[in-house]
């Protein structure tokens, strides 16, 4: 099968590799419909995610035809069209039973790599380095799905693919973020980063009751796109202090939850941003949190701090004087996807939201290496990259 291979730091090729195969009797093997580049692969494309190895297969938000199943399957058989969660979950451990399946702790086998780094590991996640399990992942035609009775939700008759491909990551992901800051009517909700999981953090922190969303980017595109979701901008290029302006905007109290979408490669245009950045190229820190700082300096006293934007290791210069004498609530960590996935989708049946809005290129596996660079750069107006693993030769288009 053809599968797009990291080979380095902002290396990656389309190889030709082995077919998975049923190595465990809950395992599924799903023929991939539509695979997408991920805001998160970008940190493996930069090289700030360890214990990655050449011809590691990337990739964690894909979705389409079960092709054959485990003699232990009972749920999915043949010919099912699912969705499968970026997160592995085995349905047993007393995380997953108490709906933290992100931290489930049966699916990672390299668990002893993700300790020495973070004290415990969380679950097992598909295409995102060996300290996560070592997985390959689903920027391919086929993939290997470990305990399948448990991770993918068939997908009803009548929606396109491309409605439901995001539930895989980015849509729980930006609902969970607004989800956990506990939104009450009134709130004001302010978003760093209006890539495709602040698009739909914006338009969660509404369904969710917020009177206001407040949103923080530069690129103008998503700035765009932003604004058909009737959010507010903050241009942080333009603005010299964030966190005054976030103030001004609320009457001094500063917003009821902030929501850092951005992670660890956050851009700026400040001496900070640049000692972040030479820190983080010199390998002496692993993360570059500006939107962090800001996002716990503007927090309201009393708020919560949503963090869904990926962070690595340890951060520098991070204010948190700032959030205990604030007495603010942070909610983090990979998304509990099985939670969100089925009453999403209900919304999407619904008619509530067609999460395909956050698409703009359309391409095919063989274009992906550019589809990185140019998705990286923000270059072509890219926001969403979806991709056809099936298809031949170039087939891009704008949504």
């Amino acid at each position: 099968m053809k599968a797009l291979c990291w080979q380095g730091k902002k290396k990656v090729t389309v190889e030709t590799v082995n077919d998975p195969t049923i190595l465990n009797p809950e395992d599924a093997i799903v023929k991939i419909t539509l695979t997408a580049i991920c805001g998160s692969d970008l940190h493996l494309y930069d090289g700030y995610i360890p214990t990655m190895e050449p011809g590691d297969i990337l990739g964690h938000e894909f979705m389409g035809e079960v092709v054959e199943v485990g003699p232990k399957v009972t749920r999915l058989k043949r010919g099912d069209r699912v969705v499968v969660p970026f997160t592995i979950s085995c349905g047993k451990c007393s995380y997953c039973q108490n709906g933290l399946w992100s931290l489930c702790d049966n699916s990672n086998p390299n668990a002893w790599m993700a300790e020495k780094l973070y004290g415990f590991s969380p679950a097992g996640l598909f295409g995102y380095s060996h300290m996560l399990g070592g997985y390959a992942g689903g920027q391919a035609q086929y993939a290997r799905v470990p305990f399948a009775d448990v991770g993918p939700i068939k997908v009803p008759e009548g929606l396109r693919d491309d409605q439901v491909l995001f539930l895989s990551d980015i849509f729980p992901t930006g609902f969970m973020a607004a989800d956990v800051c506990n939104i009450k009517e009134g709130h004001v909700v302010a978003i760093w980063g209006c890539g495709p999981v602040g698009q739909f953090a914006i338009r969660s922190a509404f369904m969710l009751g917020a009177e206001r969303v407040i949103t923080i980017d530069c690129v103008p595109e998503r700035i765009a796109l932003a604004r058909k979701a009737n959010a507010e901008i903050i241009r942080d290029d333009e603005t010299e202090d964030v966190v005054e302006v976030l103030k001004q905007m609320t009457g001094g109290r500063g917003p009821d939850a902030c929501i850092d979408c951005v992670g660890m490669e956050a851009h700026g245009h400040d001496l900070v941003s640049a000692y972040d950045t030479t820190k983080q190229r010199m390998k002496i820190a692993f993360d570059r949190p500006k939107a962090l700082r800001q996002a716990i300096q503007a927090c309201g006293k009393g708020g919560t701090v949503s963090i869904p934007g990926v962070y690595g290791g340890f951060l520098d210069k991070v204010p948190f004087g700032a959030a205990f004498n604030k007495a603010l609530t942070f909610k983090m960590g990979q998304t509990h996807m099985q939670r969100y996935m089925q009453p999403l989708l209900s919304r999407i049946q619904q008619g509530e939201i067609d999460p395909s809005f956050v698409i703009t290129h359309r391409l095919t596996l063989d274009d992906a290496p550019n589809a990185y660079r140019t998705f990286r750069d923000k270059e072509d107006q890219c926001i969403k990259v979806v991709m056809d693993p099936w298809a031949d030769g170039s087939s891009r288009a704008m949504a």
